[in-house]
């Protein structure tokens, strides 16, 4: 008779469903999925889900090259409906968030995102930076570098990336604890919360249950939401010490139609979201857009953080800076001006988008 071996059971890795919205995004689709292919993560402890918005390109395809195990319709087009109807379809019980034109750096990548959630406290884990390759496009460096895909963010103070400009991930004023790999970070729902969610985002299934994320999963208000519920109104959340790729526009011209889409698409749907801002939030919005607007029209403050950024981390990808925040500039203003003189607000078609 066999002897019993004394030694404990090791206990499964949770099981992961990583959501991915895709709209003709066959550019970046590759290059995501053969990088969640290459984790060290047990395959059968990970499921892919595609929520598709209608792809006439190769999308399909590639997802069922790479072995996709759900691919869902995503009606309503959109990225957050998309995340929503992933989300629906999901048997893990924690949720990945990673859009088509993310690429996980290297295969531990996954592996380190999870190891957080053995604090029973944790309920969401997010990757601390972007991770600059030299071979990327210098836009998707530029946006790297600094941090966030909007430099108005930095103005405001409210970030979730490491920015080479001001050394830190966020400018908010948040408790943490530094845990080895990662921050353990206090998120209160009487004080600002930083725009943690999209990009590399990972969730506990169960702390979704009094979070409004349908039918349009808001990445900055999932966090917001969960906290208002918790006990005490307070969660702890993880920005674990890796980068994740993210890349996110090759020209000006790209950037400027993202950017259009983004403001009008929030102007859009703020009319439905009921938001409840904490005490000095709203006056910190205003002064932030005061000082960007300021900085862009008179150019020096730019140009000062600009040589700032090519001192601190030298790449020619800083001279984006400028023609950056003046295409965000023009297209916020255009956006509320038309809000403003009364045009119908509505999301930008996505007819012929295209990643």
């Amino acid at each position: 008779m066999k002897a019993m071996s004394s030694e404990p059971a090791t206990p499964l890795l949770p099981y992961v469903s990583v959501l991915i919205p895709t709209l003709n995004a066959g550019r970046t689709l590759d290059l995501c999925l053969a990088s969640i292919r290459l984790q060290d993560y047990p395959r059968e402890r990970l499921q892919i889900i595609l929520a598709d918005a209608g792809s006439h390109d190769n999308t399909l395809d590639l997802a069922r090259q790479y072995g996709v195990d759900k691919i869902v319709p995503n009606p309503l087009k959109t990225g957050e409906a998309g995340k929503t109807e992933a989300a629906k379809a999901a048997d893990g019980e924690i949720l990945a968030l990673i859009d088509s034109d993310n690429i996980l750096p290297d295969a531990h990548w996954l592996s380190q995102m999870v190891a957080p959630f053995a604090d029973g406290s944790i309920i969401a884990s997010e990757p601390l930076e972007y991770t600059c390759r030299p071979e990327d496009p210098e836009l998707t460096r530029y946006f790297a570098l600094l941090g966030m895909n909007d430099p108005l963010c930095f103005f405001i103070g409210n970030y979730d990336r490491l920015c080479t400009l001001s050394g830190k991930w966020t400018g908010l004023n948040l408790e943490t604890e530094d845990c080895e790999g990662w921050l353990k970070v206090r998120i209160q729902a009487n004080r600002p919360v930083p725009t943690i969610g999209a990009n590399g985002f990972l969730i506990r299934k169960s702390a979704l249950t009094a979070v409004n994320w349908s039918p349009y999963w808001f990445d900055v208000d999932v966090l917001r939401d969960a906290a208002r519920h918790a006990p005490q109104q307070v969660i702890n959340v993880a920005k674990v010490k890796c980068g994740i790729v993210h890349l996110y526009c090759r020209t000006l011209d790209e950037f400027a139609r993202k950017q259009e889409r983004r403001v009008r698409d929030f102007l859009f749907f703020s009319n439905d979201r009921k938001r409840v801002e904490v005490p000095g939030e709203k006056r910190q919005k205003l002064i932030g857009i005061f000082k960007f607007t300021l900085a862009t029209v008179t150019i020096i403050p730019l140009l000062l953080q600009r040589a700032k950024g090519a001192r601190l981390h030298p790449d020619a990808a800083w001279r984006m800076h400028l023609p950056v925040c003046a295409v965000t500039l023009k297209q916020y203003a255009f956006g509320v001006i038309r809000k403003l003189l009364g045009f119908k607000q509505a999301p930008v078609s996505r007819e012929n988008w295209r990643q």
